[in-house]
């Protein structure tokens, strides 16, 4: 029993230093070097943080562009999905109801031009990211409600659009809460 014992004892000890300690601190000093320092990349607009670039944000009003929408109704405190398969009738009929909600505030668009991602939830339920199609066919409206050109609102569209990163790596993407601060910087 003493042969297994004793090596088992310091295996758990230097695992736990591993896990416990040396991983985390590495991680930490890894998140040292990325935007925010780790904490979270901010974003402010006339000197108030008005959210995180990577926590998703609840827009509705026709003057902003519209996120995807959460099932955990935009609480980070719990990010998650709502686990409901395309079969499942509730979630067919909420599907639907974000389909006509979207093309009531957005008429000039038909059902085949709205993108998935705006009327299904993220698997966390957080995704502060659109695809450039998604954030373009709402430019209509946007550019409607505030006064403003739409070639002046695709414009900043294309300005906070991401490629794939290295490139390769992703989709294309454009952060909701930078598109919305950056619209509300915008002169009419």
């Amino acid at each position: 029993m003493k042969t297994y014992l004793l090596p088992s004892i310091k295996l758990t000890l230097i695992l736990i230093v591993l896990t416990a300690g040396i991983f985390p601190l590495a991680i930490a000093g890894i998140g040292k070097f990325t935007p925010g320092k780790g904490d979270g990349e901010t974003i402010t607009y006339k000197g108030r943080v008005v959210g995180y670039a990577n926590i998703g944000q609840k827009f509705t009003k026709d003057e902003y562009f519209w996120g995807r929408p959460s099932a955990v109704d935009y609480n980070a405190a719990g990010s998650g999905g709502s686990n409901k398969g395309p079969s499942n009738p509730d979630y067919l009929k909420q599907v639907e109801g974000r389909i006509d909600d979207f093309m009531k505030h957005n008429p000039g668009v038909t059902r085949s031009q709205i993108p998935a991602e705006l009327v299904t939830a993220s698997g966390s339920g957080l995704d502060p990211d659109l695809s450039p199609v998604g954030a373009k066919v709402q430019v209509a409206r946007v550019a409607k409600v505030r006064g403003l050109s739409a070639d002046a609102v695709n414009k900043l569209v294309d300005e906070h659009t991401e490629g794939p990163w290295l490139g390769m790596f992703g989709p294309a993407k454009v952060n909701v809460l930078k598109l919305n601060v950056a619209l509300d910087g915008l002169k009419k």
